[in-house]
């Protein structure tokens, strides 16, 4: 986008159509070279060849412009406005009608219903597509999106703790996962949020399954998990649920945590638990 013209509905709107036909049928590459190197690091026959199927899934669902999973999920939006943007438009609304669209042209799978009657709304209804707004320097619009399936959603948690119940994070997280087994489509990204209040810590969660998994090893400190971090994900993968839940050395790929501050009385954890069909893009408009 030139710096010469405005930010429009139009480009919004059609920046979403393409985010999310990039989101669905190509995952990123940090999550695929994490795949790739839980296939050289697994052990177990079984889940090895688990995994050989989910790399040549994702090698056909790129190659073909086919969604990568048949659940294409609930679409998480998270937006950031530079603010020296101006804009003279709804952005929520042209959000939505780039994923109308985007329903038909990519296709998606039409996952909104209304919660108590069931009734469909296609991937727009009350509340979706879920659109976080957030303000930052700078005079550009950056848009992410996160498509969301149902298995891992369905098993995450969120925990009111006693702030006494420090040492207990870990113990909360682990059961999350234990839990969880297979239905999550193992080997998992697992995002924790830490703090704030009861639905800031479910924000912070999810939010940290943005973060690229990275090498450990590769000395990028951006993108590395921290001590308390590898901890957890150990912990997780000595549990032998391996992929798919047949069993293996490698649970989880990732354990990313966000923290935020919270009531001297209160220590809200949250895990938003993400299948290995981590989901995302992001755009730049503007500048």
């Amino acid at each position: 986008m030139g710096a010469d013209r405005d930010i429009t509905y139009e480009d919004v709107a059609q920046s979403v159509i393409d985010l999310l036909l990039r989101a669905e049928t190509r995952l990123p590459d940090d999550v695929t070279a994490a795949l790739t190197d839980a296939h050289g690091r697994e052990t177990d026959p079984t889940a090895r060849a688990q995994i050989e199927a989910i790399l040549e899934n994702i090698e056909l669902a790129a190659m073909r412009k086919v969604p990568i999973c048949q659940d294409t999920g609930i679409l998480i939006f998270f937006v950031e406005i530079g603010r020296d943007c101006a804009i003279n438009f709804d952005i929520k609304d042209a959000i939505r009608d780039g994923v109308k669209k985007a329903t038909e042209i990519v296709p998606l799978r039409p996952n909104a219903v209304h919660p108590t009657r069931r009734e469909p709304s296609g991937n727009v209804g009350i509340g979706l597509p879920d659109i976080i707004l957030d303000i930052n320097e700078g005079d550009r619009i950056r848009i992410t999106v996160m498509p969301k399936g149902a298995e891992s959603e369905n098993v995450s948690r969120l925990a009111m703790l006693n702030p006494s119940q420090v040492a207990d994070i870990k113990r909360f997280v682990l059961e999350t996962v234990a839990d969880a087994g297979g239905k999550p489509c193992p080997p998992i990204i697992v995002g924790v949020g830490i703090g704030g209040s009861f639905d800031k810590a479910a924000r912070l969660a999810k939010k940290a399954l943005l973060r690229e998994i990275c090498d450990n090893a590769s000395g990028v400190d951006a993108c590395t998990m921290d001590d308390f971090e590898l901890e957890i994900l150990d912990a997780i993968n000595s549990l032998g649920i391996g992929t798919m839940g047949l069993g293996g050395d490698i649970t989880a790929l990732a354990v990313h945590i966000e923290y935020a501050h919270c009531h001297t009385a209160s220590l809200p954890v949250a895990v938003n638990i993400q299948c290995w069909a981590n989901r995302r893009a992001s755009v730049e408009l503007g500048g």
